[in-house]
C-alpha cells in the first residue's frame, strides 16, 4: 500500500513540474490593447494563415503563420528578452506558437486568450 501510495506522489510531482514547464502566460484582447497603446514597439506576431491575415489583423501584428512557424526562425522577434504577444483566430495556434517560441529561448511571451475573434468582438 506505501509503495502504491509513493509512486502516485511521485507521478504527480511529475505532472505538476511538466505542466508548469509548458506552461504559457495568456493575456486578454483588452490587455493587449493597453499594451499597444503603452508601447509604440510591440512584438505582435499573428500566426493565421495569410488569407486570414488578409481579412482583417490588428496594424502592428507581423504574419508568420503557424504551418510553416518551425521553420521560420528568421521571421521570429529580434529580441529575446522584450515581451512577445501571439494571437491567432481563437487562441488554440498562439498557445502552440508561444510555447514554440518559449523553447526558443523567449522568456516573456504571451497568447492572446480568445485571438482575433474577441478582438473584433471587444
Amino acid at each position: 500500500m506505501l509503495d502504491f501510495l509513493f509512486v502516485a506522489v511521485v507521478i504527480g510531482l511529475i505532472y505538476v513540474w511538466w505542466s508548469k514547464r509548458n506552461s504559457v502566460k495568456t493575456v486578454s484582447t483588452d490587455e493587449l490593447k493597453r499594451k499597444i497603446a503603452e508601447e509604440r514597439n510591440i512584438q505582435l506576431l499573428d500566426v493565421r494563415e495569410p488569407q486570414e491575415y488578409r481579412g482583417g489583423h490588428i496594424k502592428q501584428a507581423k504574419n508568420v503563420p503557424l504551418s510553416g512557424f518551425g521553420n521560420a526562425s528568421a521571421q521570429y522577434p529580434k529580441q529575446k528578452d522584450r515581451p512577445v504577444y501571439v494571437i491567432c483566430q481563437s487562441g488554440m495556434r498562439s498557445q502552440r506558437a508561444a510555447a514554440m517560441l518559449q523553447k526558443a529561448g523567449y522568456t516573456d511571451v504571451y497568447s492572446v486568450k480568445g485571438g482575433m475573434s474577441f478582438w473584433r468582438g471587444s
